[in-house]
């Protein structure tokens, strides 16, 4: 006699009810594939002695590259064109595509190379090749991709220093769009350091708000370990002190269009790189890098001009982990009544109160909590 109990246990379970249930516990079956193909991946019994040797042979390769590693050559990706990607190898440059093996892996990148990377190419032609490898990198910048938030847009790979480049007036400084680039930097394993920009338009027909949020903005930085740099291309105001931050490292200019970017490399390194204005009426500016390139520093180095954008969005990024990127903010909130204080109404909340008493930057706090709100609403389309 067949029990109930017995049929269950070799039917397949299927969450029906509603699409919440559905979108949150899937199906057994897709469950149970998903487990054989991850042990499957694990796997090493499944290939061939050959096909081990091999592996073993192109140590770190994809499994399915027939060229020994010995026959590839290893270079730096210096930009992106329509055309592929620009390599350096010894000085000569190779026109590259990616081989369309490493174009099926599935991974969590929109794109799979990007500058600064390390790569392992099969030179085709004279000045052509086909990239077989992208090596680990040491350090990566990236953000959320703006269209989706469920893939990660790499900016820079291999990178010792992001320069968040910011202007006084125009366009405006945005401090949590700083803040979002510090930490950016910092989960990459990169050192953040601000650039503001233009400081010759700090004159008397600057407003008092726009200075204040200049003051207050070099005044909340030094207390959390982030160089500040202020600069001008117009009267070579700080384009030394720029040099010796960048000396003998590759560095990133990061920030939104219109801040100067472009102009402080033509400063810096005596390119010509197009250069764009701000719109009057909108205080924002127009995109004119379109496309990041790695320059070579005469005095040692790398830099990256990269294309500006309007919004940048922290690559997993949880709420729970903001509030260790605000180290003071952190630190005051030992002393608020409640362990899970969010900062922002409570009661007895000593981050509230040290920012109304002046030992706290208003302008962090701002940016703390804008960047929570933008956490909880990103989740809720999600």
């Amino acid at each position: 006699m067949k029990h109930k109990n017995d049929e269950d246990k070799r039917m397949p379970q299927k969450w029906v009810s509603c699409d919440i249930e559905a979108e949150y516990f899937k199906d057994d079956r897709k469950h149970s594939r998903m487990e054989r193909k991850l042990a499957s991946a694990k796997d090493r019994s499944k290939y061939k002695k050959t096909d081990r040797d091999k592996q073993e042979k192109n140590k770190g390769l994809h499994q399915n590259i027939k060229v020994p590693e010995e026959d590839l050559l290893q270079g730096r990706v210096l930009s992106i064109t329509p055309q592929g990607f620009v390599v350096e190898h010894e000085k000569a440059r190779y026109t590259c595509t990616i081989r369309g093996l490493l174009k099926k892996e599935k991974t969590q990148f929109k794109n799979l190379v990007t500058v600064g990377d390390i790569v392992l190419f099969q030179k085709t032609h004279q000045e052509e090749g086909l990239i077989a490898h992208i090596q680990p990198s040491n350090s990566i910048i990236s953000c959320a991709d703006n269209l989706s938030r469920r893939q990660e847009q790499l900016i820079a790979a291999n990178i010792d220093l992001v320069l968040i480049t910011v202007s006084v007036v125009n366009p405006p400084i945005k401090p949590s769009l700083i803040d979002r680039y510090i930490i950016a930097a910092r989960k990459g394993g990169m050192q953040p350091v601000i650039v503001v920009n233009k400081i010759d338009l700090l004159n008397e027909e600057t407003s008092l708000s726009e200075k204040e949020i200049y003051h207050q903005l070099i005044e909340a930085y030094k207390t959390v370990s982030v160089p500040v740099i202020t600069a001008s291309v117009v009267n070579e105001h700080g384009l030394d002190e720029l040099k010796n931050t960048m000396k003998d490292k590759a560095s990133v200019f990061s920030g939104q269009s219109g801040v100067g970017k472009s102009s402080l490399i033509n400063a810096i390194t005596g390119h010509s790189l197009k250069v764009g204005k701000v719109v009057d009426r909108t205080k924002k500016g127009s995109h004119t890098t379109t496309k990041a390139q790695l320059i070579p520093l005469e005095f040692g180095g790398w830099c990256i001009d990269t294309p500006g954008i309007k919004s940048f969005g922290v690559w997993n990024l949880q709420k729970a982990e903001v509030e260790q990127y605000f180290s003071e903010i952190y630190e005051i909130g030992h002393r608020c009544k409640f362990p899970d204080c969010s900062h922002t109404h409570e009661s007895d909340c000593a981050v509230l109160e040290a920012a109304e008493k002046g030992e706290l930057s208003h302008l962090r706090l701002d940016s703390y909590h804008f960047l929570l709100e933008e956490l909880s609403q990103e989740h809720m389309r999600r």
